[in-house]
């Protein structure tokens, strides 16, 4: 599948959040998440649209990342996408596994 079709299957704010990171928009990287929505990266926690956006302008966006979604498996409200990262910060590959409620993310597990 490509990306593009990846992120077909996926709930509207995941592919809100990846649209948002290749396109640089970090007002709208934010907007995809609860405002109590909780960011683990490796095991540093971000709660909160501020934190987020912290870690978004020193990790995500802020470092140019890119990501390519090459598949995603649902079960129940959390998806895990297993993804290609290309930018200025982290290059490889990884999983995210991430928790919706339908309208927002509520929670974003990065590992490899």
């Amino acid at each position: 599948m490509s990306h593009e079709d990846v992120l077909g299957t996926v709930d509207a704010p995941i592919r809100a959040a990846f649209e948002a990171t290749n396109r640089g928009d970090s007002a709208a990287f934010v907007a995809a998440f609860a405002p109590d929505a909780v960011l683990n990266d490796w095991g540093r926690t971000f709660t909160g649209h501020a934190e987020i956006a912290r870690w978004d302008e020193n990790e995500n966006i802020g470092v140019q990342s890119r990501f390519e979604a090459l598949s995603a498996a649902k079960e129940g409200d959390t998806t895990t996408v297993q993804i290609q990262v290309s930018g200025n910060g982290y290059n490889g590959g990884g999983a995210f596994k991430i928790a919706t409620d339908g309208e927002h993310i509520t929670r974003w597990d990065i590992s490899g």
